[in-house]
């Protein structure tokens, strides 16, 4: 099976080329804007540069690649800048499916678009495949819209929605809840964080093998892919600091009102995973569990 990977520099664009690394019945094309930014592991991956937003850099690559499977995870996902660079925050997250949407139609590629929790208005949760969308921000709203033109397609599609996807890349340019509690309780920095807002934080180990599932089964239609555990971010702190012994009395429990943020945020989100693992056999770490793991790795 042929698979094309979208955002191959990103989080979980690396975390997938990690573990098709190691299973090599699959012919692999890691692609990204620029040069590849990981080392690349097994005869069977390459890199090639591809640039989303350009249609005719996406047709070339996908139609001389002819991939059976795309999974796409680039996207732009900095919720406040999508909000301030409205038109830059669609090109990537609309246009750029549109045309990689049709390149997967004239190969019959089967397309696996990985979405957010972020296209509900955070009135309850956690939720399930079947809760209809209602985005309070501009980069829940072009995330939908590009949902909605996956659905549209001709070709076989799955959704991979996911949460808070947190962990480590190989240059460490992106930090997370985990390092950001760690680091400042190690310098003995105070911190806020709120605790009136819900999330299943997802370890991106997780998320790479929700993914994998999906596109191994060419399994249509939505899966909820996320962590198992319905956090706050305060809990999430206290939990980091318990993992590492630090001190506790450094974290203020406060609210999201206490912060000035361009785009507004859902309230409670998280996702109920019980079709994801009835459907696809996915088990994701529970959030210790995933503290572990980025432990090992940060040492």
């Amino acid at each position: 099976m042929k698979i094309l990977i979208t955002g191959a520099n990103g989080l979980l664009g690396q975390k997938l080329a990690k573990l098709y690394a190691i299973k090599p019945q699959y012919e692999v094309l890691a692609t990204g804007r620029g040069e590849c930014r990981y080392p690349i592991n097994g005869n069977h991956i390459h890199y090639a540069s591809m640039d989303i937003t350009k249609n005719e850099e996406v047709d070339t690559t996908i139609a001389s690649f002819n991939p059976d499977v795309i999974i796409h995870t680039a996207a732009m996902t900095n919720v406040d800048e999508c909000e301030t660079d409205k038109e830059g925050c669609w090109l990537m997250n609309v246009t750029a499916v549109e045309y990689l949407l049709h390149a997967a139609e004239k190969c019959n590629s089967f397309f696996l678009h990985v979405s957010t929790d972020f296209i509900f208005d955070g009135v309850k949760g956690p939720l399930t495949e079947d809760e209809i969308p209602n985005p309070v921000n501009y980069y829940g709203e072009s995330k939908l819209e590009s949902e909605k033109l996956v659905m549209k397609s001709s070709t076989k599609w799955a959704i991979a929605r996911t949460v808070l996807v947190y962990g480590i890349t190989h240059n460490m340019s992106r930090s997370n809840i985990i390092l950001w509690v760690k680091n400042s309780l190690e310098k003995g920095d105070n911190i806020r964080v709120v605790n009136d807002q819900w999330r299943t934080p997802t370890l991106a180990e997780d998320l790479a093998m929700g993914c994998f599932l999906v596109a191994a089964k060419k399994a249509e239609g939505v899966y909820n892919i996320s962590g198992k555990d319905f956090l706050t971010p305060y809990e999430m702190a206290m939990m980091t600091a318990n993992y590492f012994n630090l001190d506790k009395s450094l974290i203020e429990k406060t609210d999201g009102s206490q912060f000035q943020q361009v785009a507004k945020r859902p309230s409670k989100t998280g996702f109920i995973i019980d079709k994801a693992k009835a459907l696809l056999g996915y088990e994701p770490h529970s959030f210790e569990e995933g503290i572990s793991i980025l432990a090992k790795q940060i040492n």
